[in-house]
């Protein structure tokens, strides 16, 4: 019900408007933006900060108010403050998560909304026509890695496993979406696959020890309840020697052994750029097309696979190493691009002495 509800929500606001949706300032220089975070956890964290970053490197420090606020995981919460945006009439929403966009979308057809750490639109906001531009006031980034090779991940590490557990929330749309396309690439490669959903986090203990015994392996996708209780899960999975195959880099460095993942910073920057051209250049949100993480990186967890005696392929990189390189060389790039401008500055003082 609630989903139809959404849908025909939706549907409203892109009959409203062939119109664009745009956001503008007071002023026209400051911008209020409203922030609602579904849940503290890694990704989601480093999604906001890289949007953060980005939308105040381009815009400046004094252009632009964030009006920031956690939702600690709870639906109901993420439309209180969406409500508030509304009512304070900011110039642009970040819904970070599904839940967040959910409302976003059925709290305002009006202010503009990115979605960031959105799996996939069509599923989170009910739309059977989803051909990747929402339309109406709402567009962002989308979190969702290759799934067939998440599956073939699995495979190339545990070739002789027989049953996989999928574990995920059944309250998150876009967890369901995930299991079910990795279930049928796994039953492809000739695994048997078992659901295991749980409601919230006080069912999830019971439902991973249940897992965990009838299970060679686990898979668990980019689901926000699991990022938020992934000690709860290697309690259980690492003493019982079952491994987890994850969907992101969050949630592997708390319980799993592998991952094919994307960087979160990446996404929020990426989803930064989004809101600049909205707010900065005028950009019609109602054109613009979602927009995806543009790399995957095969990571593992360390210590985990050291203590199951799991030997991954060269081709993996351990969690922490990614990001030291990802760092390195956007200090390299840095440091280049200043190089060329000590350069161009010092060819110009040259011309000028001639």
């Amino acid at each position: 019900m609630k989903r139809k509800a959404l849908a025909i929500t939706l549907a409203a606001v892109m009959a409203m408007g062939t119109c664009a949706v745009t956001a503008s300032a007071a002023d026209g220089d400051t911008y209020t933006i409203g922030i609602c975070q579904l849940v503290q956890h890694v990704a989601l964290d480093a999604a906001t900060q890289g949007f953060k970053d980005e939308v105040t490197k381009e815009l400046g420090e004094d252009a632009v108010t964030f009006d920031e606020q956690n939702a600690q995981g709870d639906s109901n919460t993420c439309s209180t403050i969406v409500n508030s945006f509304v009512s304070n009439n900011v110039d642009l929403i970040l819904a970070n998560a599904t839940p967040a966009l959910q409302a976003a979308a059925a709290g305002t057809s009006d202010i503009p909304i990115l979605g960031t750490s959105v799996t996939e639109y069509g599923v989170a906001l009910g739309l059977d026509d989803f051909d990747g531009t929402v339309g109406g006031n709402i567009s962002g980034t989308a979190d969702l890695a290759r799934l067939d090779e998440q599956a073939a991940m699995l495979n190339e590490l545990f070739p002789d496993a027989k049953n996989v557990g999928l574990l995920y929330c059944s309250a998150e749309a876009n967890s369901q979406y995930q299991v079910d396309t990795v279930k049928a690439a796994l039953e492809e490669l000739g695994y048997t696959c078992e659901y295991y959903a749980f409601s919230d986090s006080n069912d999830l203990s019971s439902v991973v020890t249940t897992a965990a015994d009838a299970s060679d392996v686990i898979y668990v996708p980019t689901d926000n309840t699991v990022a938020s209780n992934t000690e709860i899960i290697n309690n259980i999975c690492l003493p019982a020697k079952v491994p987890v195959i994850t969907g992101e880099e969050g949630i592997c460095s708390g319980c799993g052994v592998a991952t094919l993942s994307i960087s979160y910073y990446d996404l929020g920057v990426t989803t930064g750029k989004m809101a600049v051209k909205i707010l900065k250049d005028g950009e019609d949100i109602s054109t613009m097309p979602v927009e995806y993480a543009p790399n995957f990186t095969k990571e593992y967890n360390k210590d985990i696979c050291e203590e199951l005696g799991i030997t991954v392929p060269d081709d993996y990189v351990a969690i922490g190493e990614a990001a030291d390189d990802t760092e390195e060389a956007s200090d390299d790039a840095d440091a280049a691009d200043e190089s060329a401008d000590e350069t161009a500055e010092d060819d110009a003082t040259e011309e000028a002495a001639e």
